[in-house]
């Protein structure tokens, strides 16, 4: 029988002791920051980004980044370009993916190959806790990174500017650099599906690499051809037209780089006041001026939905084909 100090002791001992998740994330984050291809592709990832920060730097003291609102020049780090190469936000919205792609298309099938799934999991550890944790540990080092390229660039500006940015700018910013995270997350998501779905790393690599490639690149390509053979003629109404831009524009939509992309412009160019075709009732006695966050926010609220919605989408399949794997030990 064990008496009372014992049993206190071995209470404090439990409370201490942290549980199975989070072991698996520490785990995880080490294996991930010690690896040599995660250092090889934050490293081309920081070289583009600091090509980009370059580049706004010499848009700026040329004049070629300035706008008509000098409100919000801190955000043209982001924005100019001085043409020689993309701006950051577009180089974020290119190598971010394979940042997320290359972080989850082995995190399961490896393990699987290896045999220590089934030596894990015969551990007082659930199969949820082994999923999540493979999916945190991946997520917080997209948002260590991401979140540090940001806070760079922000630096930056306060040497090349010489004022520190506004609330609302800073604002901005963040809510910026919080949508790459959701966006890098998606894919993230989607590669650990492939990871549990396929049983060799290569072919679930390939897998992500092919989807990224058609959302990023042959998905506009393909809408704009297709989009020709339904142009309505010379001869169309107002009423056609909207309504054909408005399907163009939805089909555009339902790519998560589009989604991306018009999201994270509208952020960090408050001069962007609409999202679709307007009419000249809707354009005549607007007043041309940029919005202020909050209706920003409104404008990019259904983005930020749809990109949250894939990701957990994403993430909710990858959950459900992996509790229903069978799992068995190697001979």
């Amino acid at each position: 029988m064990i008496n009372e100090p014992d049993r206190k002791k071995v209470e404090r001992q439990a409370r201490h002791t942290p549980s199975p998740f989070w072991v698996i994330v520490h785990k995880e984050l080490g294996d991930h920051i010690h690896s040599w291809r995660f250092g090889i592709l934050v490293g081309i990832v920081v070289l583009a980004c600091i090509g980009s920060i370059y580049s706004a730097v010499i848009a700026l003291q040329q004049g070629t980044g300035n706008s008509d609102s000098e409100n919000y020049l801190f955000l043209k780090m982001f924005t100019a370009s001085d043409g020689t190469l993309p701006n950051f936000i577009t180089f974020v919205s290119f190598l971010g993916p394979l940042i997320g792609i290359a972080l989850g298309f082995d995190a399961v099938n490896t393990e699987r190959t290896k045999g220590t799934l089934s030596r894990m999991l015969s551990q007082p550890l659930y199969r949820d806790d082994f999923i999540t944790a493979k999916f945190t540990a991946a997520l917080l080092l997209v948002a260590l990174v991401i979140f540090s390229l940001g806070f760079s660039v922000m630096g930056l500006g306060l040497f090349t500017i010489g004022y520190p940015p506004t609330p609302e700018e800073f604002g901005r910013v963040v809510i910026f650099l919080l949508t790459a995270v959701i966006y890098v997350g998606f894919w993230l998501n989607l590669s650990l599906y492939f990871s549990v779905r396929f049983r060799q790393a290569a072919t679930s690599a390939l897998s992500g690499i092919a989807l990224w490639l058609f959302f990023t690149v042959f998905y506009s390509l393909i809408v704009n051809l297709l989009a020709k053979s339904f142009e309505p003629g010379e001869q169309a109404g107002t009423s056609q037209i909207l309504s054909y831009q408005q399907t163009l524009l939805f089909i555009n939509r339902l790519s998560p780089a589009e989604l991306f992309t018009e999201a994270t412009t509208t952020l960090l160019v408050p001069e962007v006041r609409s999202l679709g075709p307007l009419t000249m009732e809707q354009v005549i006695g607007a007043i041309p001026s940029p919005l202020p966050l909050g209706q920003s926010l409104l404008l990019i609220w259904p983005h930020l939905t749809g990109l949250i919605a894939a990701a957990s989408l994403a993430f909710a399949l990858t959950y459900a084909l992996f509790m229903r794997q069978e799992i068995r030990s190697r001979s």
